[in-house]
């Protein structure tokens, strides 16, 4: 076992984002860690950690759900120490704000696909003071000039003079901080760029790694919870009393957010679960079915609603164009189901508690532990895990999981330590889903094939009204997130006009992968083939035409020159393509597919450009590309969460809510463009450009343009 011990004051860095105020414990021991009974003693600052084996602990500020961040910030950190990555570890940060919050947002949050943008500088300043230490300790200990010593894979050496980081970590702990290290310039990486394993890889292939679901506690009991059948539910009463008659049960008890079963193991808690009767006030919940709902949306975007962008004179546009379409897209909620649904441990005693927990907003989600329990925040111990997924799942800006373990806890018998599961029921029942959204579009072309107009309106929930981030996110009533990618959309447009309404369900929503990018870009990448056409327009050089920047051109070009775009392709087969920038990323896919025997597209091939900026690692840039192909794929095929009349959903598991499956994965090509630039996201936009590429193909190759998703709902006979 490691102790990863708290940093002095003194040895804190500050300069370059490391700010950092306070001296808090780091945590525990990772799960991917080697074991070493090696305690660190040279601690440079809040993220490095190097103890007397050499071993080289990184501290990670950002969960890991499999996106890949544990190896992309410790390689920053390897870089600028000149580390072997054979020496390298990780561990997980405690849960404050004050040492370990994102950059861009302000707090300590992983979202937004940037854990490495927001980190780029902060991790390789932190690795760059640590080795400018280790170099002046050397220097001292030898007599010799620093700017002679060398390191190179975790040896310091001069002349004949040789050291690994451990033997020099005492003394290097001594050395005043230094205030501006100097970082590589990109001809000087060996790291960053480079095809690194990934660090997490060996323990959870071995099934070392260690997830919240894997732990234990003394004396745990188990938890399941029912909660209300209908949003917006009451509990009324309930009956326990077939519950506690299953061997195993131990009590059940109401809480604000439903019914909790507690149990000797889990299995007892699901069983005790189903066998409790309960009563539920539907006086205020929302019973309308999603085919109402679609209805109520469409009708929404008949009027132009609150102007979220303007340029020029679209109504004119409209009217002088030669020839004109419109179009109606509607898009169903959606589940995000992660292969590990929401789970945590939570232990209660002495006035404070611990949570072992793999969330995505530690903070936020400790500080809503500590308000249910009535706790100072800092009575409240976060064990960051590692996670298995969530696609935006783990952070809600309502805390509400984190809730409901403290009231959980709360109730659990003779305080005992609980696991909270949540059943995949629960997670895919249970809502907070990517809103249900239409979108109306009109757009003409002038006799010369021009676009001359652009009427976009959109009608959504938003994702952040009546939450702490209402202040950052809502302008003017106008919700960013729901017209991200459709104000500024890529292409330069003459008349150009976005109007958006924002309504309200009793279904409770939340951010999904890639936000409100994912319908944005199907609406305006399908309705954009279909002016292009209307225009005479080759739809990949009139695509190129519109561009508004040169990295949009750049991916696009790549694409093309990748797939071979205009060559000849097999009978029954057609191509689509689309492109989008999220998150500071360019991505341009092409789409080749045929009919397949269930009347759906059978994608056989998908191409991809990504321009990220400078891709840290160029696997896990490609594996987070197929990943996001696959999963919007899969989304778009498939996808739907559905109520009836009465307000009851109809899916509850992966029988029901329908997931790609390995045989339908389509062959997967990337091309990352090479670039300079600072690194961008890559853990969401792949996903926005994969439906409305298939669409396009499909278009093209049935003539069905399709404006409902999922396919297999959209597609007619």
């Amino acid at each position: 076992m490691i102790t990863l011990a708290r940093p002095t004051r003194r040895e804190m860095l500050a300069g370059s984002g490391l700010i950092l105020a306070l001296a808090l414990p780091i945590g525990r021991e990772p799960a991917d860690a080697a074991e070493t009974s090696a305690d660190p003693i040279f601690m440079p600052n809040a993220f490095v950690r190097i103890a007397p084996d050499d071993s080289v602990f990184v501290v990670l500020k950002h969960v890991e759900f499999g996106q890949g961040p544990a190896t992309g910030l410790t390689t920053l950190v390897a870089e600028e120490l000149d580390a072997d990555w054979g020496q390298m570890r990780t561990a997980m940060a405690p849960a404050n704000d004050a040492l370990y919050k994102n950059l861009i947002y302000g707090t300590q949050l992983t979202g937004g696909s940037n854990s490495i943008r927001n980190s780029w500088i902060q991790m390789r300043t932190a690795g760059a003071a640590a080795r400018a230490m280790l170099v002046e300790a050397a220097a001292q200990r030898w007599g010799v000039p620093a700017a002679e010593i060398d390191i190179e894979r975790g040896i310091v050496s001069h002349g004949t003079h040789r050291s690994g980081f451990g033997a020099l970590a005492a003394d290097a702990a001594r050395l005043p901080l230094p205030s501006s290290p100097v970082l590589k310039t990109p001809d000087r990486f060996t790291l960053i760029g480079k095809h690194v394993p990934r660090i997490d890889s060996p323990a959870k292939s071995t099934g070392k790694a260690v997830f919240a679901m894997d732990v234990t506690r003394p004396g745990m009991v188990h938890s399941a919870i029912l909660h209300p059948p209908v949003f917006g539910a009451i509990l009324q009463s309930f009956d326990a009393s077939k519950a506690l008659a299953i061997p195993g049960v131990l009590h059940a008890a109401a809480i604000p957010q439903g019914v909790v079963v507690y149990a000797r193991d889990t299995w007892a808690a699901m069983r005790g679960r189903k066998a409790i009767n309960a009563q539920w006030d539907l006086s205020k919940a929302e019973t309308r079915s999603t085919e109402t709902l679609h209805r109520v949306f469409a009708e929404a975007t008949r009027t132009p609603g609150a102007e979220a962008g303007r340029k020029g004179d679209v109504d004119a546009g409209l009217k002088s164009a030669a020839h004109s379409i419109e179009a109606v897209y509607h898009f169903p909620f959606l589940a995000h189901a992660p292969m590990e649904p929401l789970n945590a441990v939570i232990e209660i005693g002495d006035g404070r508690a611990d949570v072992w927990n793999g969330t995505q907003y530690q903070v936020g989600e400790m500080k809503a532990v500590a308000e249910t329990l009535g706790l100072p925040f800092e009575k409240v111990t976060l064990h960051q895990q590692i996670a298995g997924g969530s696609f935006g799942r783990r952070s809600q800006p309502l805390m509400d999981f984190g809730r409901e373990l403290a009231e959980v806890a709360k109730q659990s018998p003779d305080r005992a330590p609980v696991k909270h599961l949540w059943t995949r029921e629960n997670d895919i029942a249970g809502g907070r889903y990517r809103p249900l959204t239409a979108h109306r579009l009109r757009g003409g072309v002038d006799a010369a094939g021009e676009i001359v107009a652009w009427d976009q309106v959109i009608a959504s929930q938003s994702v952040f009204s009546g939450t702490p981030l209402e202040a950052m996110k809502i302008h003017e009533g106008l919700d960013t997130a729901i017209v991200e990618g459709a104000v500024e959309n890529g292409y330069r447009m003459i008349n150009h006009r976005v109007g958006v309404h924002v309504l309200q369900s009793g279904v409770l929503p939340l951010w999904w992968r890639s936000v409100g990018n994912m319908h944005t870009s199907y609406a305006i990448e399908t309705f954009l083939d279909r002016l292009l056409e209307l225009g005479g327009h080759e739809l990949l050089a009139g695509r190129l035409a519109l561009a508004a920047d040169d990295r949009m051109k750049g991916a696009l070009t790549r694409v093309a020159e990748i797939s071979n775009w205009g060559g000849s392709i097999a009978e029954g087969h057609a191509r689509g393509i689309a492109c989008r920038r999220t998150f500071g990323t360019t991505v341009a896919q092409v789409v080749e597919l045929s009919r397949g025997a269930d009347g759906q597209p059978k994608v056989h091939k998908v191409w991809c450009a990504v321009d990220c900026g400078i891709a840290v690692n160029p696997s896990i840039v490609t594996a987070q590309m197929e990943g996001g192909i696959g999963f919007g794929l899969g989304h778009a095929l498939f996808g739907e969460i559905s109520m009836t009349e009465g307000g009851r959903v109809e899916q509850h598991n992966f029988d029901g809510y329908r997931s790609l499956r390995i045989h339908e994965m389509p062959d997967v090509e990337v091309s990352i463009i090479e670039s300079g630039a600072a690194p961008t996201g890559v853990g969401e936009p792949g996903v926005p450009p994969i439906a409305p590429a298939v669409a396009n193909a499909w278009r093209k190759l049935t003539g069905q343009a399709i404006t409902r998703l999922p396919f297999s709902r959209g597609i007619t006979a």
